[in-house]
């Protein structure tokens, strides 16, 4: 009575009708915006005009949180046959190591990365101080002349195109530095095109594939050893202060600062120039 089937059978009848296994795939970007490329046009003609009068023009963003401590990490590294390195079987926070958060700055022109390394929360502070630290470190030495800043970045997270502290913080970097500030966000949901996400983090999370992230002086040393056969160049530091989340911005804060929209989506697009003390 009947014919005796098992899961084998059916996965080979359905080759026959023309089925596969297959992975998901990452396609949908969710809503777009009606007139898609015009953003990008516009971001690409003020990096061009910046570059070629000589200012700076970096891209920023913040990769993803990385536990500290011997937990697998993604890839694989020579090793003597049969002898894998040991990590740990979970996941689990160390108490004591934590999470770290690099911040990156890609110099566009120079193709140079600046790596803020965070020990506490990824704040709009935290973002801008990166910046500084590139600046005094990196960008002061290359853009001695430099009266100008452009900023490019996505439109979320610690430096979103919606964020007060963002601006605020800006503001205050303008004022220290006397640099006219640029800044221009990517529109939601096409943070991948940001330069810095194919042009620096890639790079990092292919140079420590399969090496656990031991403790933070390890997580310093494999981003600073970075390189590409185009000269990249990596710089990393441990930033140890702490930030505070949730800090709010009254209207009356943002009143104070002198920022310009631009024609052209405001909302992205917008100038902070330096306060007269």
């Amino acid at each position: 009575m009947g014919h005796p089937i098992s899961a084998d059978t059916v996965a080979k009848e359905l080759v026959k009708l023309g089925f596969s296994r297959q992975h998901n795939r990452k396609a949908e970007e969710g809503s777009r915006h009606p007139n898609r490329n015009a953003p990008f046009e516009h971001i690409n003609a003020k990096v061009l005009a910046a570059q070629a009068a000589g200012q700076p023009v970096i891209s920023v963003d913040t990769k993803k949180k990385e536990l500290v401590g011997n937990f697998k990490n993604a890839g694989s590294d020579y090793r003597p046959k049969g002898d894998p390195c040991r990590v740990s079987v979970h996941d689990f926070e160390d108490k004591k190591l934590g999470k770290v958060v690099p911040y990156g700055v890609y110099d566009v022109a120079a193709d140079t990365g600046f790596v803020s390394l965070g020990i506490t929360s990824d704040t709009a502070e935290f973002a801008v101080q990166a910046i500084r630290c590139w600046r005094e470190r990196m960008g002061r030495e290359r853009y001695p002349q430099a009266s100008e800043l452009t900023i490019t970045a996505d439109c979320g997270g610690s430096h979103g195109a919606r964020v007060r502290l963002w601006k605020v913080e800006l503001q205050g970097l303008a004022d220290e530095t006397g640099l006219t500030l640029h800044a221009h966000h990517y529109p939601p949901g096409t943070s991948k095109w940001n330069r810095i996400e194919h042009r620096l983090f890639c790079h990092i999370t292919q140079n420590w594939r399969g090496r656990p992230l031991t403790d933070r002086v390890a997580v310093v040393e494999l981003i600073g050893a970075t390189t590409t056969k185009s000269g990249l160049k990596v710089e990393c530091v441990l930033d140890p202060r702490t930030y505070q989340k949730g800090i709010k911005i009254t209207n009356a804060e943002m009143a104070t600062l002198d920022i310009t929209g631009d024609p052209f989506h405001p909302e992205w697009n917008y100038t902070i120039k330096p306060r007269r003390p």
